[in-house]
């Protein structure tokens, strides 16, 4: 498949899961959860529910289950670290507004977790990778 109906088909699966994890977000810090407990939970849950939409039709993959899973768990633990170093560092240490430092961080870990998806977490399993072996 295409880099850019690849990139396109994250972006919808992102978007929608972003926008409601950012509004998510902002109503539970605003009723008292700490902005890294509030960023932990709702990754955790985006994680498991993005899995299936990129998997079948982001990229198209239909290689295996469990493989795929493992190698999307680990792309997004360290997009999870990426995420929590930059509110430590740009919230906590320097000071600036949690919320915005947070909105930023979804394009910055989106831009990382799709290189990841494309060329290493879904990469030659997918239908188009068959059609060329067969």
């Amino acid at each position: 498949m295409k880099f850019h109906v690849q990139l396109t088909r994250y972006a919808v699966v992102g978007l929608a899961s972003n926008v409601a994890g950012y509004l998510l977000y902002l109503l539970i810090t605003t009723l008292g959860m700490g902005h890294k407990t509030a960023m932990t939970l709702l990754y955790i849950s985006g994680v498991l529910l993005t899995f299936i939409f990129n998997k079948s039709w982001s990229f198209n993959h239909d290689g295996a289950m469990h493989g795929a899973l493992v190698r999307y768990i680990a792309a997004y633990a360290f997009g999870y670290v990426l995420n929590l170093a930059g509110l430590m560092l740009m919230a906590d240490h320097w000071g600036l507004p949690h919320q915005w430092v947070q909105g930023g961080m979804i394009f910055v870990v989106a831009g990382t977790l799709f290189l990841l998806h494309r060329y290493w977490v879904f990469a030659g399993g997918g239908i188009e990778a068959a059609k060329r072996v067969t």
